[in-house]
């Protein structure tokens, strides 16, 4: 027991050392070009005061976004997805499988669950002791099951979903946009450097060094960027990208694409004034999304209003006027 938290807490502190890096390089970057290049090196004013401007903006930006990304917990499911204590110790208790599921497929019946397991079984995660809303999966780092999990981002140390999805697109663009400034205002500099035209001193490597790493990572940004912008666009998650979710009807790969508009509102809202800013404002709570299908939405009352199937303030259950799943689907435990 003592080893086992002993490599759990090595494991935790060895997690943030991808962050440290990322956070070292984007410090030295900001005493490279602050202090070496636009103090010590530039000579008009005017020159220096629009780069020191923008390079804030763009630097405070880019802090928010990461900081967002990193510390914004990621989503769970709520109680209504939980096993209930009585629903618990029954499940417990009872011996037969068969009995055993036919209890979790009684629970599902209240709930807006439409994917499927690859084989054709509602998902049930054991660990978590919670049957997964659509998109959700269980992350074996967090320990828990994310809402609309995309992955887990090793450079954020936490688990990319519902919850912090915006906040991550917008700190992959911030960054590219970084770095695209600091290379392009560092290009003439780092000519003459490279030259001879400007003499030796530190900031000559600091500048040179500033060019070849704001390129570097640049690159590395424009096609995880592009990847993810093609990811909205479909409404996928990197997850379903590589495993298309299964409805009951089957795979299919776009069964959450409602239209780029839309896709688009899912993740950044519908007010087009906050979409650069990374504040939460993405559409839904991360239980249940439409569908392209919408006959089979249709036919699911609590799609039509999430109140009645949200937990209330008092913790009475609603919602359970929902059309009856069918009894032969069984539950597949998951990890």
């Amino acid at each position: 027991m003592a080893l086992s938290r002993g490599l759990r807490f090595c494991q935790r502190v060895f997690s943030w050392i991808p962050v440290l890096i990322i956070t070292s390089v984007v410090l030295w970057s900001y005493y490279a070009y602050v202090f070496e290049l636009c103090l010590f090196t530039l000579t008009n004013t005017l020159e220096k005061v629009v780069y020191l401007l923008v390079f804030h903006v763009c630097f405070v930006m880019f802090s928010w976004t990461y900081w967002k990304s990193i510390f914004t917990p990621p989503a769970t499911p709520c109680k209504k997805f939980q096993l209930s204590y009585s629903d618990k110790q029954r499940y417990e208790m009872e011996e037969r499988p068969d009995a055993q599921k036919q209890i979790l497929v009684e629970i599902a019946k209240k709930l807006p669950i439409f994917t499927r397991a690859q084989s054709g079984a509602i998902r049930f995660c054991d660990r978590c002791q919670v049957l997964k809303p659509d998109r959700c999966h269980h992350c074996s780092v967090c320990e828990t099951c994310v809402l609309k999990m995309d992955h887990h981002c090793p450079w954020v140390n936490n688990c990319v979903g519902f919850s912090n999805y915006k906040f991550f697109l917008l700190f992959l663009s911030y960054s590219m946009l970084y770095c695209v400034f600091i290379a392009a205002t560092v290009f003439q500099y780092f000519l003459k450097f490279w030259s001879g035209d400007l003499p030796n001193r530190p900031a000559k490597f600091h500048v040179l060094f500033l060019m070849f790493v704001a390129l570097m990572f640049f690159v590395s940004l424009m096609f995880l960027f592009g990847y993810h912008c093609w990811l909205v666009a479909k409404n996928r998650s990197t997850l379903e990208a590589f495993s298309a979710p299964v409805f009951v009807s089957g795979t299919d790969r776009n069964g959450f694409n409602v239209g780029i508009r839309k896709n688009l509102q899912q993740v950044f809202g519908e007010d087009r004034r906050l979409w650069f800013i990374p504040v939460f404002t993405s559409q839904g709570n991360g239980h249940y999304f439409p569908l392209k299908n919408r006959s089979s939405e249709s036919q699911n009352p609590l799609l039509a209003n999430e109140d009645m199937w949200e937990e209330s303030d008092d913790g009475s259950e609603e919602g359970s006027l929902v059309e009856d799943q069918d009894p032969s689907v069984t539950i597949e435990m998951e990890e």
